[in-house]
């Protein structure tokens, strides 16, 4: 299963860690995801969504 928001499409991004003595290895940022019951298309549906999108609102929870 891809780690990627379903709303935003948010993913993984990738890029360097940088030591005190300027090191690099490579590092990922992952998303903060949460499996949630939605309602999609009128029905509830369990999604991969971030967190920025449930808290601003993008999301309709189904109960």
């Amino acid at each position: 299963m891809a780690r990627r928001c379903e709303i935003c499409g948010k993913g993984v991004a990738s890029g360097f860690q940088i030591s005190h003595s300027h090191i690099r290895t490579k590092r990922k940022w992952k998303p903060n995801l949460q499996r949630v019951r939605a309602v999609v298309n009128g029905s509830p549906k369990r999604i991969l969504v971030c967190t920025r999108c449930l808290r601003s609102g993008k999301v309709q929870r189904a109960i």
